[in-house]
């Protein structure tokens, strides 16, 4: 089974010859090397480059462990690149896996060579187009532009979004949307035949591969249970509220472990960092201003949320809300969770400030839309419910409601568009429709 990921292919093609290093990042087993290694690699190929110009090097691989040296590196792919007439496609993948070293050049103990030492060089070679992936504890981090000194452009790849799924599953959108909820979008999933394997995978990923990489990057000694414990509290709280100092009493709560708020922040971040979990700021709508907390946490995949939980809290509500964001991330736009807030009076004559929640809050240039996630508006009352604080909103910004009902598109008399969830997703132009 082969996933076209059409999308990254054009950006990867949009960006060639650009001077600048294609820096591949994402979660780990999301794709990358694949779509660098295979895709790319056969797209230059049927663009008639001949083999010799597309220079290849996997450095996980220990026939290439010479070349983790960064000079040896240097040294080879410059040797590669014979004719100067010619352009070269310079394919590097698991570039974490060179060394640091004592620069022998500089008499300073601080001067060390790197690998964006080396990428820095190559980039300079007229004739040389340059492209990099890695992941593991040095290349996870969302840093990765800052090293290379804004002389490269990222291309995150993600999880299989439902529109790549759908294109290879074997039958109807609703039994799609089904698997899809359950197990994500980690493309080899898609080909495990069983759900005890599906599930094995996934939770092998988490033990052996993130968790892994986390406790290496930062040098976590001892607190490898409560970064489990941490992504299964985020993992059950999708879609819900919360902040630091919240899931520091849940900890002591429920596992009656002490653990400040500002570890947990800390925590927090460096799983932002591994691409692992995303971080949903809330934004006051009528007010224009962000709100420091509480605000929301999303899995990058999930199938990955689920795994953490065995699978055991299906909440359809929470896991949709989790795609939408994921899904509207992955087209480009900025999403926070929003509030509205609104004045009453109680029987009493008592005056409130009452907080109703947008789910989503989407921008990008001058575009911007107000998004619910909705199980269900069949219902007169629950309609209402979903779509109060929309209506609430004083701007003329286009307001949708997403739901699980199956539906076909339509806008009630406050403006309010409706759409089914696999519509939504299936068609990149949902919101301008």
């Amino acid at each position: 089974m082969e996933f076209s990921r059409l999308e990254y292919m054009q950006k990867l093609i949009s960006k060639m010859h650009n001077g600048r290093v294609k820096i591949i990042t994402g979660i780990r087993r999301c794709g990358k090397s694949y779509l660098l290694f295979e895709l790319f690699t056969r797209y230059l190929q049927e663009e008639g480059i001949a083999a010799n110009q597309i220079i290849i090097l996997a450095l996980d691989e220990f026939r290439n462990a010479k070349y983790r040296n960064p000079m040896e590196l240097d040294k080879y792919i410059r040797e590669q690149i014979t004719d100067k007439s010619k352009q070269y496609y310079i394919l590097i993948d698991e570039i974490q896996f060179v060394s640091e070293i004592q620069n022998p050049y500089v008499e300073s103990h601080d001067a060390k060579l790197t690998f964006v030492d080396v990428v820095l060089g190559l980039i300079k070679i007229k004739n040389a187009d340059v492209y990099i992936t890695g992941s593991n504890s040095k290349m996870l981090s969302s840093d990765v532009l800052t090293q290379f000194r804004d002389r490269g452009d990222e291309i995150r790849v993600y999880p299989l979004s439902f529109t790549e799924f759908h294109e290879m599953y074997e039958g109807n959108e609703r039994d799609a949307w089904v698997d899809y909820y359950t197990y994500g979008g980690m493309p080899i999933v898609s080909s495990l035949p069983s759900h005890e394997e599906k599930s094995q995978y996934l939770r092998n990923l988490f033990k052996r591969t993130y968790i892994k990489d986390v406790v290496e990057r930062y040098n976590i000694q001892n607190d490898t249970a409560v970064l489990e414990d941490l992504l299964n509290i985020t993992a059950s709280a999708v879609g819900s509220l919360t902040n630091p100092t919240k899931l520091s009493k849940t900890f002591l709560s429920e596992k009656q472990i002490k653990i400040s708020s500002a570890t947990i922040d800390k925590y927090l971040d460096y799983f932002v960092d591994a691409f692992l979990i995303y971080r949903a700021n809330r934004y006051d709508v009528k007010g224009k201003r962000y709100m420091q907390t509480p605000l929301k946490y999303y899995y990058t995949d999930v199938g990955l949320r689920n795994a953490r939980l065995g699978f055991r809290q299906q909440e359809e509500t929470h896991i949709m809300e989790n795609v939408l964001y994921l899904d509207l991330i992955r087209r480009g736009y900025d999403v926070d969770v929003g509030v509205v807030e609104q004045n009453i009076k109680t029987p009493e004559g008592k005056k409130l400030r009452k907080q109703l929640e947008v789910d989503f809050v989407v921008n990008r240039g001058d575009e911007r839309y107000y998004i619910q996630s909705a199980l269900s508006v069949a219902e007169p009352e629950k309609r209402k419910h979903e779509i109060e604080s929309l209506i609430r909103i004083p701007d003329s910004f286009k307001k949708i409601v997403i739901t699980r009902d199956y539906i076909k598109p339509w806008t009630d008399e406050n403006g309010i568009q409706y759409v089914g969830v696999e519509q939504f997703l299936l068609d990149k132009n949902a919101l301008s429709m």
